[in-house]
């Protein structure tokens, strides 16, 4: 069995095809070339935002002894979702209201360790001169009101084509690995049906991730510890036989 892994394979299809539920104009579909197009744009403006990450990753570990960064997650959104949000939003459902309106079709997710590799990373993606930030969400310090935290920032970099320069938009999450398991479940579980006692199960949620992040904030706090204790005066003690 041959499986496609080119990630942009099917657009053209996807484009044309669309669900009846959405109406697409005559000349969305002449742009089904572009379409196409545009998402491959996109994918490569996550590998260049990815190749960054990596970068930073292996400078820290080698600098702090330890990899900030667990995992990195990306994806292109899907064109189904891309046409409703447009939709739901009254854009026009063509490519360059997409580029225009749309900030979250190329996506990246940072799993991090500790909470304050999140803002030691977010920090060193800011300063990069090619790295333009247009906008930060922290929903850490200021979580929203289901519980949900982690750091979000919409950043435009240059992507170089065989014959131009583009400046894409990224969105890029980052988060502990504590707040994505939280943020997977409570995903997973909202999507049920016919729920009855749905505030309830809302309430309970929330207090979990209260309880996950003060167990983030005394990972944290532990961490610190080991690093106070290492660097102590028993420590230079040791290095001096």
């Amino acid at each position: 069995m041959n499986f496609n892994m080119n990630p942009n394979n099917g657009l053209l299809q996807s484009a044309v095809n669309a669900p009846g539920a959405i109406e697409i104009p005559e000349s969305f579909l002449n742009e089904a070339q572009q379409f196409q197009q545009i998402m491959m744009m996109y994918s490569c403006a996550i590998r260049e935002v990815k190749t960054k990450l990596e970068v930073l990753n292996d400078d820290l570990a080698i600098r702090n002894q330890r990899n900030p960064i667990q995992m990195i997650k990306s994806r292109v959104k899907k064109p189904r979702s891309i046409l409703d949000k447009l939709q739901r939003r009254g854009h026009p459902l063509t490519v360059r209201s997409i580029s225009e309106h749309l900030y979250d079709v190329a996506g990246i997710r940072v799993i991090c360790s500790f909470i304050d590799d999140i803002y030691e990373v977010a920090e060193m993606l800011a300063r990069q001169d090619d790295v333009e930030v247009l906008m930060v969400k922290d929903y850490i310090r200021c979580p929203k009101v289901n519980g949900y935290r982690s750091y979000h920032m919409i950043i435009e970099i240059p992507v170089f084509f065989s014959d131009r320069k583009e400046k894409m938009r990224v969105e890029v999450q980052i988060r502990t690995m504590a707040m994505d398991f939280w943020a997977s479940l409570d995903h997973q579980m909202k999507y049920k049906k016919n729920l009855d006692d749905s505030g309830e199960i809302s309430e309970d949620l929330k207090a979990c991730a209260e309880i996950i992040a003060a167990t983030d904030r005394e990972m944290l706090a532990i961490r610190r510890k080991i690093e106070d204790r290492e660097s102590g005066p028993s420590a230079l003690a040791f290095d001096k036989h």
